[in-house]
């Protein structure tokens, strides 16, 4: 259009001046304009050296006409200006290069500032694959969808992005298909444990307990065949990650990190369209801590309710667990896994026998440990039956008067040259450090066997789900523990959710709980969540909640046999609910 008007304006101009040249040649007249020299005063210039052209004042035009040419003459300066601006600025829009194209459209809601600067510009899309898998019912064919969820605070900026894999069974009627969310615990550990260790279409299997040899394959007994997966890994874990480098302490935290949990649930129903499902959460050791907490989030600030929690190995009521070194009761509560441990190491583990360990712990042990100290043939008697029930010798259990503590670790195995790990006391390798007094280095089990999840997970996003990221994948990150807000000052030795799992049964009448523990774990022993159990108030029908054992430690679904007991346990209490 500038082009247009200014081809117009040229034309009227020429035309103008042909017919002032025409008047002043008719006239014999002329007009002479003199331009100095740059810096030279007016009239300094030699007379002589005039440029002489048709004169711009139009002095033989009407006072009107004359107006009209200047106008004219302005428009083609606008115009002539216009088209030039327009030719310098063109080359300057360069096309965005190709990453950040891809980044705005795998993040339609990050901001300018963040595709810059935060880490969260890494995360590709989401990604959404088809499979199928055979199980005892038939072959199921399922929807996995590998992606992110963002989370922003109440002027709109982004606080963070949680990572999440969803496993959903196709062809199945959402309104009464049940939809559990699981995540593990820690604090700071992904939710890999639970998904290629239990619930998963893929699971991890480790030839030998030997954490080179792990090879991924079909999971048979997941849990797909009878609910909807949806697996969360908390911020910093993962691959989930708040946009600042340092804005994670706003979720490392009880009551922080529930409420974050519960919105990310609740965005994720909404999305996905499954507000009237049957609703489930999966916690894993202090994940079955935060499930209690996650579900009182739900109800109190989004208006979901739950209609039943499974817990593995979980961190119920701190005081029991950790106060094992201190209280006689927490020590009670810690001798029948050691029991077990010794029943499995002597190849006599039963039932019965470990009934026999549970009474022995409750009463002659609990009332010696809280009782004066013993002395003469007592003391020995009782030092001797302590010992042959742990595995122990006489003189380690006589010296620390029969509080366990941490002893079992270095002293457990050690006439074999062996250490045992805390998270299943039947687990023991080598010893590193023979000539320590006390146990060092790393958790046999936890930081050897376990850790080969993440890598055989990352991979597993990557080649099979489709989920192609640059972060990496953390799997458990020791920082997050140490920087845990555990409320009002307190430690976890305080830590409790009993009250919740109180107020839970009597709210929701269909609400049910399931707890499931390694007979032989002492992270979390059995007994500190029987205990609990076994002194909540008559809510309901008894059995809304259900206390499972099963051969093996805190990870007891390593052990094959017991995955698949716990499976079947599991898809009976999602049926009893329904």
């Amino acid at each position: 259009m500038a082009r247009q008007n200014a081809g117009k304006a040229r034309h009227s101009l020429i035309s103008c001046r042909l017919s002032t040249a025409e008047r002043d040649l008719s006239s014999g007249g002329d007009t002479d304009m003199v331009r100095p020299s740059r810096g030279a005063p007016e009239g300094s210039m030699d007379p002589g050296r005039r440029m002489t052209t048709p004169t711009i004042t139009f002095p033989n035009m009407t006072r009107l006409s004359r107006l009209r040419c200047w106008r004219l003459l302005l428009a083609l300066l606008v115009a002539g200006t216009a088209t030039f601006a327009s030719a310098q600025e063109r080359p300057r829009r360069a096309p965005a290069p190709q990453s950040e194209q891809r980044s705005e459209q795998r993040q339609p809601e990050q901001r300018p500032a963040e595709a810059r600067e935060s880490v969260l510009r890494l995360l590709p899309a989401d990604s959404v694959t088809e499979h199928s898998i055979d199980i005892p019912g038939g072959k199921l064919s399922y929807t996995a969808t590998a992606g992110t969820l963002s989370l922003f605070d109440q002027s709109g900026e982004r606080l963070a992005a949680i990572y999440y894999t969803a496993y959903v069974a196709n062809n199945a009627e959402t309104a009464n298909r049940p939809v559990t969310f699981a995540f593990n615990g820690g604090p700071g550990a992904a939710s890999a444990y639970l998904t290629l260790g239990l619930v998963g279409p893929k699971i991890l299997e480790f030839p030998g307990n030997d954490p080179a040899t792990a090879r991924l394959q079909d999971n048979p007994q997941t849990w797909l065949g009878f609910t909807d997966l949806v697996m969360i890994d908390p911020v910093g874990t993962g691959w989930s990650r708040p946009a600042k480098a340092d804005g994670g302490s706003a979720f490392y935290g009880v009551r922080q990190d529930a409420q974050t949990l519960a919105k990310t649930i609740a965005l994720y129903l909404g999305k996905n369209g499954r507000g009237n499902s049957p609703k489930y959460l999966l916690g894993e050791s202090y994940g079955g801590f935060r499930a209690a907490k996650v579900a009182q989030a739900l109800q109190r600030d989004q208006g979901i309710m739950i209609s039943g929690i499974v817990m593995v190995s979980p961190l119920i009521e701190g005081g029991l667990t950790f106060g094992g070194s201190r209280f006689a009761l927490g020590a009670a509560l810690q001798l029948p896994s050691l029991a077990a441990a010794e029943l499995e190491r002597k190849g006599s583990f039963s039932k019965e026998a470990q009934a026999e360990a549970e009474r022995f712990a409750l009463t002659d042990y609990l009332t010696a440990l809280a009782g004066p100290r013993l002395s003469g043939e007592a003391a020995r008697s009782f030092y001797q039956r302590v010992a042959q029930i742990t595995g122990l010798s006489e003189e380690v259990v006589t010296r620390s008067r029969g509080f366990i503590r941490d002893a079992y670790l270095k002293h457990l195995r050690s006439g074999e040259g062996k250490v045992v790990s805390r998270y299943d006391v039947t687990f023991a390798v080598a010893d590193p450090f023979p000539e320590q007094e006390t146990a060092r280095g790393p958790d046999p089990l936890l930081d050897g066997l376990t850790r080969a999840y993440g890598g055989a997970f990352a991979n597993y996003a990557r080649d099979e789900l489709g989920f192609k990221s640059e972060i990496t994948y953390i799997l458990l990150s020791p920082d997050i523990s140490g920087k845990w807000d555990w409320g009002e000052g307190s430690g976890r030795a305080s830590a409790s959710v009993t009250d919740d799992v109180r107020e839970l049964l009597s709210i929701t009448p269909s609400f049910r709980l399931l707890v499931a523990h390694g007979y032989s774990d002492m992270v979390t022993p059995y007994a500190a969540s029987r205990y609990v159990l076994d002194h909540l108030p008559p809510i309901g029908d008894p059995s809304r909640t259900q206390l499972s054992l099963y051969r093996g430690g805190h990870m007891f679904y390593i052990d094959p046999e017991s995955r698949k007991a716990f499976s079947a346990d599991a898809k009976r209490f999602y049926q009893s609910t329904q």
